[in-house]
């Protein structure tokens, strides 16, 4: 993925939008790089991360005492305003897709797209298709079948399979990229059509004027950068979870702390090193090539597996999926389940909320010259169908060996949740071959993710640069493993989770605000255009 962001031949978004120092409509210079220059926003974000670390290592009961309480209060108190928060973005998005606001292009009226239609899906599934598919791909619907979402069913129930899936889709879907594509547009609007510094601050101008150059925008910023932080660390521990766990069924290799702390060192090591160095032909390779892996796993899957009855599922799902939509959007916390939607959708829309910026970088960046309209359906409707088709596949087949083969692949995720996959590829020929390459595909995912994401903490720590200094991607980067580190030894992936909701909380609101200030420059241009046309 780097090499779209990275620091090597290739630009982001600003440097073609913002180049030669000219003036933009809202007065700010664009193209102004400052090549690096730290300022208040990285000095906060490297304090507070500091003591984090140093809390994390000190006193470790304290700070999970503490994430804990945090965790049920946040959730039980504001766990709603996900939901809430999520969907009226999806409905935005939508009544903008098919508003007359749609036709604006993202850049000058006269940019088209660097990228075909194709190659451009692709880059989007690249942005994301990563360690959550192998960590959960098998782990949420089967854990489902078990145990169903708010007692809607009978657990190891045919009804229970089709809710399982279900609540899987909503899950991975329209919401998740909702987010993504909130954050995408607007920093492509402001960034190839206003040619504005990629800072998210920078996207409030509209609704706070040269406010965001102050106090408030800095906050913002550091905000943005405590949630991609988490982000970050929450993937580096699964990731090191999922291949301690493939690595210990392949070879033996202990599946402990000590294990796994090596693991995410390597991964650090390698993904520091490519940001620092930035090589975008190797991490160009390890995009390319975990694509490839994963669409042959994929094709393995669906050949070997049951394919009849994944087919017959997939459309009994999407249609509950379909008619429940609104009431599953909407389900709160009212008469209880709040353990099940901590562990789960609130988890994952926290997750989602704190990958916001480094995704919505990465969309602007490959998106200039698409309108408005081709790029809300296209990173809401493709990405949805091609999780729900692989989750479908993954997690179908594994509901299948359990419910008709005798399996106790729920029993084995019950007891690790990181044994899921590997435990449904037991059960097909060539078991060692799909595991390493599941353990292959993992550290692909593992490194170019975190490599970008390297990248976008230290542009957002740089006051925008689009070069950030070394030694702050070396810094980034190391302390990127290290929180990943401390939570794990911590707590594993209850703390990874616990953190991640807890710290996204604030940034939800940002999200939200951020909607509400685009929608106010589209409408001060359309007012504007209008004008000089009279």
């Amino acid at each position: 993925m780097s090499s779209h962001l990275g620091t090597g031949e290739e630009t982001t978004p600003a440097t073609s939008s913002a180049s030669g120092g000219e003036c933009t409509t809202d007065g700010t210079e664009a193209g102004r790089d400052s090549g690096g220059r730290l300022g208040s926003v990285f000095w906060t974000s490297l304090g507070i991360s500091t003591v984090f670390v140093a809390w994390a290592v000190l006193f470790t009961d304290n700070l999970n005492t503490v994430t804990n309480k945090s965790l049920n209060w946040v959730t039980a108190t504001f766990g709603w305003s996900y939901l809430v928060v999520t969907l009226a973005i999806l409905i935005f998005l939508v009544f903008l897709a098919f508003s007359p606001a749609g036709d604006i292009r993202l850049g000058k009226d006269s940019d088209r797209p660097e990228f075909s239609t194709l190659t451009w899906f692709a880059m989007i599934l690249s942005a994301v298709m990563g360690i959550g598919l192998v960590s959960y791909g098998v782990a949420e619907p089967i854990s489902h079948l078990a145990t169903p979402p708010h007692g809607l069913a009978e657990p190891n129930t045919p009804a229970a399979a089709v809710r399982a899936l279900q609540y899987s889709y909503f899950d991975w879907g329209l919401q998740a990229w909702a987010i993504f594509a909130v954050f995408g547009l607007v920093i492509a609007y402001s960034t190839h059509r206003k040619g504005r510094r990629t800072l998210v601050s920078q996207m409030f101008r509209p609704l706070l004027g040269d406010r965001v150059d102050g106090p408030i925008g800095k906050t913002i910023d550091v905000l943005a950068v405590f949630a991609t932080l988490f982000g970050t660390t929450t993937s580096l521990g699964l990731g090191a979870l999922q291949v301690n766990n493939g690595l210990g069924r392949l070879w033996g290799m202990p599946v402990n702390n000590v294990t796994q702390v090596l693991i995410i060192a390597a991964v650090t090591s390698i993904f520091t090193l490519s940001a620092v160095t930035g090589v975008s032909k190797g991490i160009k390779f390890l995009s390319q090539g975990s694509s490839l892996l994963a669409v042959a796993l994929f094709v393995f899957m669906l050949v070997a597996g049951p394919t009849v009855f994944i087919a017959n599922l997939y459309i009994e799902s999407v249609g509950q999926w379909a008619t429940d939509f609104f009431r599953m959007s909407l389900q709160g916390t009212a008469f209880g389940g709040l353990e099940w939607m901590q562990w789960w959708t609130y988890f994952m829309m926290a997750w989602w909320v704190s990958w916001g910026a480094f995704v919505g970088v990465f969309l602007a960046r490959i998106s200039r010259g698409r309108t408005i309209r081709g790029f809300i359906m296209g990173v809401l409707v493709v990405p949805s169908v091609v999780f729900f088709t692989w989750f479908t596949v993954f997690g179908g087949t594994a509901i299948h060996i359990d419910m008709f083969e005798k399996g106790d692949i729920a029993k084995q995720t019950a007891a690790d949740i990181n044994s899921a996959f590997f435990a449904t590829l037991d059960h097909f020929p060539l078991a060692s071959v799909t595991s390493l390459i599941a353990i292959i595909l993992v550290v692909m995912f593992f490194v170019s993710g975190a490599d970008a994401n390297t990248y976008v903490l230290s542009m957002m720590t740089s006051d925008g640069s689009l070069t950030p200094r070394r030694s702050v991607l070396i810094l980034w980067g190391v302390l990127t493993g290290v929180t990943a580190v401390v939570l794990m030894l911590a707590g594993g992936l209850n703390a990874l989770q616990n953190t991640v909701i807890v710290t996204s909380l604030p940034f939800l609101v940002i999200i939200a605000g951020l909607a509400v200030s685009f929608w106010k420059e589209l409408c001060a241009d359309r007012k504007e255009k209008a004008g000089v046309e009279l």
